[in-house]
């Protein structure tokens, strides 16, 4: 497998969440960033170089099933045009809680939200600790 292109890297988390787009996405960026810490317990790193993620795990295409990367488990980006979290739907526990996290989009593996007081944040709290929970995908039986 060729290597991802989104790895993690030594950028300053705290310099990428000044950079945004906007004040309104700046301080929506270092408050998530401050609750997927307390969440988390741990700190963020930079995957890429504009995703903002915690911890890491082993996934394994379920396509291609000899090919794997590490992936950050949970994280986030503040775009200018919305809010991106990701893992927050990838564990089967998600699913009957996302329907509480307010109004939001989802795309094939991220929710999206337009501004941050559109959505519950002790739901995002409670899904970010169930996308913290993620193992390592298994090995697939060939």
């Amino acid at each position: 497998m060729a290597d991802p292109k989104t790895r993690p890297t030594q950028a300053h988390v705290h310099q990428f969440l000044d950079s945004a787009a906007t004040v309104r996405r700046r301080e929506e960026g270092h408050l998530i960033a401050r609750i997927f810490a307390e969440v988390t317990g741990t700190d963020p790193v930079m995957w890429g170089p504009t995703m903002v993620g915690y911890g890491s795990f082993r996934y394994i295409s379920r396509a291609k099933p000899l090919a794997y990367a590490d992936w950050f488990k949970t994280g986030f980006s503040p775009r200018k045009a919305q809010l991106t979290f990701y893992g927050l739907k990838d564990l089967p526990e998600a699913g009957a809680l996302l329907p509480k996290l307010g109004t939001y989009t989802e795309g094939a593996g991220c929710v999206y939200a337009r501004k941050l007081e559109d959505i519950d944040l002790e739901v995002l709290r409670q899904l970010i600790a169930i996308a913290w929970s993620r193992e390592d995908d298994p090995e697939p039986a060939l």
